[in-house]
């Protein structure tokens, strides 16, 4: 997770934990980071002005003083579970990690009467889902794709084999319920398909992607699309 995202993350994070706080053992754990980087992150939040407040001692810890920073939301209680079941049912889709604390945000400043029927709603609709990748691998590859840096990546095959390769990540694919990074792997000279759940580590390298195009992939199914044309 990029620090900019940390920084947004952790306010949120925050403001939910309401008059109890949070403490910075807590929130290093949470965002997989030092305390000593939670501490620098409070510095900067702080430093651009957001309300935070500390209680020191047994019990302590860090909080954000409560106000709304969205307008009122007008959704259906349907409307708020639909999101809430997009999102759980694909925990391992790209960018997952925002979704959901855009979707907490949202559901933050439901009235009263709205929340409380999408809160019983909710309680009906019920996911089985895989385990999905850690949160530092979901965030590197993520990055690598956002910014087109190469990606290494600790891929484990069908057969279990390890190997360590350097990829150029183009674009992220779901199909039959899976996804996908699909990149240029220096490795092997040519595109490949990497299932995101047998990444096992990867990092964000400092090398610039070659400019591959999505075009190299091949052609699509004719059922396949975007999520940009999917919400035309």
């Amino acid at each position: 997770m990029k620090r900019g995202e940390r920084l947004h993350a952790l306010s949120e994070m925050l403001r939910r934990s309401g008059a109890q706080g949070c403490t910075a053992d807590r929130l290093a754990s949470e965002f997989g980071v030092s305390v000593r980087t939670i501490k620098r992150d409070l510095d900067a939040l702080e430093n651009s002005g957001a309300p935070i407040w500390s209680r020191p001692g047994p019990g302590g810890g860090y909080g954000l003083a409560a106000r709304s920073s969205l307008p009122p939301v007008s959704l259906t209680p349907a409307q708020a579970v639909a999101l809430l079941a997009a999102v759980s049912a694909a925990p391992d889709a790209p960018y997952a990690d925002l979704a959901s604390a855009g979707i907490r945000k949202i559901l933050d400043v439901l009235d009263p009467r709205t929340r409380k029927k999408a809160d019983e709603l909710a309680r009906r609709v019920w996911v089985n889902t895989e385990p999905v990748p850690t949160r530092a691998v979901r965030s590197a590859i993520e990055e690598a794709m956002a910014d087109q840096y190469v990606v290494r990546i600790q891929y484990s095959s069908r057969n279990g084999d390890k190997t360590t390769r350097d990829v150029e990540p183009v674009i992220f694919a779901s199909t039959n319920g899976r996804w996908y990074l699909i990149g240029w792997c220096q490795l092997r000279n040519e595109m490949r398909w990497f299932l995101v759940t047998r990444i096992e580590q990867a990092s964000v390298t400092r090398m610039r992607c070659t400019g591959h195009s999505i075009q190299e992939i091949g052609i699509p199914p004719a059922a396949a699309k975007s999520v940009h044309s999917a919400g035309e």
